[in-house]
């Protein structure tokens, strides 16, 4: 009987990519609305993506099996 294979987490793997050393990149929160209160310098930081924390690594790698 065939192994069953595990299932990748749709909506994590829509927010998370794995870069080349092996660390989860995201994108950050708060670009979407209410952005006319925000300055320009802030709204510019949002688009930029960053590294997950290494504390939701353990987590993260366990919804992104293939990753």
């Amino acid at each position: 009987m065939a192994k069953v294979k595990m299932k990748t987490n749709r909506g994590a793997a829509k927010r998370f990519r794995v870069t080349k050393s092996g660390k989860l990149s995201r994108s950050k929160a708060g670009a979407n609305h209410i952005l006319t209160k925000k300055t320009s310098k802030r709204k510019r930081s949002l688009r930029k993506e960053t590294v997950a924390s290494q504390a939701d690594k353990k987590v993260l790698r366990k919804l992104l099996p293939y990753s």
